[in-house]
């Protein structure tokens, strides 16, 4: 009988020895499916794109996005000015870069604000019967809440304090943060729940409760662990969401101050001039939608790739 570890050339092929397949990395099956979606291949690519235009790209087009040329205002593109200058003669491209990086890094931190609460309200839900019904109108409450109108009133309440005590910039940084975080968390919640529900009647989990395993050790070592995919899908998700969030925020006039830059920031300002100069609504807009796109497609990349049915385990 013929050893299946040895290939038509008489050599050990790892790949083929039962034993090795039985023990595989579960993120190389989770890579492995990953790559087979073209969609979150592309999205990976042009997100990494994204990211590396907005951390390296000042350091290159180093043209300062506030300094004012009038002699050069509302220019087209050129090698100078590769997407044209604006009224007041600053670099569009210069103002995109510094926007994207205000941008992406509301979006990273208001979904991390926003998984750390669900997944908190979420396990404790699940996992605690008595809690479950109390954190779940509670979720249900934010829910119905029209969450535009209470991301106004907010923000007016607290944006002249905030602003007081860290400075325009950081102060309202905190603020569209914390806004989107607050407002965004009731989803993630509802999935982990579910999770939480199915995972804590498995058999490792009640042999580990047998034992004498604390609460918080069962939590952290066989709940939490087995509730990373949804999470993970999520928090992809999350970004594109809160960028958006920022974005219309910013685009009402209620985000950042006009001499901080953010995409939503630049549309805002660029509608006035959109039959003069188009390109200042073109550019920015563009940037939103295709960082939407690209982190809306490796979700959806990643959700299929922690399927196990899908990866055929």
């Amino acid at each position: 009988m013929t050893d299946p570890a040895i290939n038509g050339r008489g050599e050990f092929d790892p790949a083929g020895d039962p034993e090795v397949l039985k023990h595989r990395s579960l993120w190389l099956d989770v890579w492995a499916q990953f790559k087979t979606h073209k969609g979150a291949l592309v999205g990976v690519g042009v997100f990494t794109t994204i990211v590396l235009l907005v951390l390296v790209g000042p350091y290159i087009h180093d043209i300062d996005p506030q300094y004012l040329d009038y002699r050069s205002k509302n220019q087209g593109m050129s090698l100078a000015h590769p997407m044209g200058t604006d009224n007041l003669g600053r670099d569009m491209f210069a103002q995109v870069l510094a926007g994207g990086r205000t941008s992406l890094a509301v979006g990273v931190t208001a979904m991390a604000l926003s998984l750390t609460l669900g997944t908190l309200v979420g396990v404790l839900a699940g996992f605690f019967r008595r809690l479950d019904g109390p954190l779940m109108r509670l979720t249900d409450l934010f829910l119905a809440l029209p969450i535009l109108p209470l991301l106004l009133v907010i923000i007016m309440l607290f944006r002249d304090p905030l602003r007081n005590m860290f400075g325009p910039e950081i102060g309202i940084f905190i603020l569209i943060v914390f806004v989107i975080g607050i407002t965004s968390w009731m989803q993630a919640a509802r999935i982990v729940r579910s999770e939480v529900l199915a995972i804590k009647e498995r058999e490792f989990v009640l042999a580990a409760r047998s034992v004498g395993t604390r609460t918080h050790g069962v939590i952290l070592r066989h709940i939490f662990p087995n509730v990373l995919s949804p999470i993970m899908v999520s928090a992809t998700l999350g970004v594109a969401q809160a960028i958006i969030t920022e974005s219309a925020l910013s685009f009402l006039g209620l985000g950042f101050p006009s001499d901080f830059p953010t995409w939503g920031r630049l549309l805002y300002d660029g509608v006035p001039f959109l039959n003069i100069n188009p390109a200042r609504v073109i550019w920015p807009g563009l940037a939103i939608s295709l960082t939407v796109l690209s982190v809306n497609y490796m979700g959806d990349g990643l959700r299929d790739a922690l399927d196990p049915r899908i990866r055929g385990r």
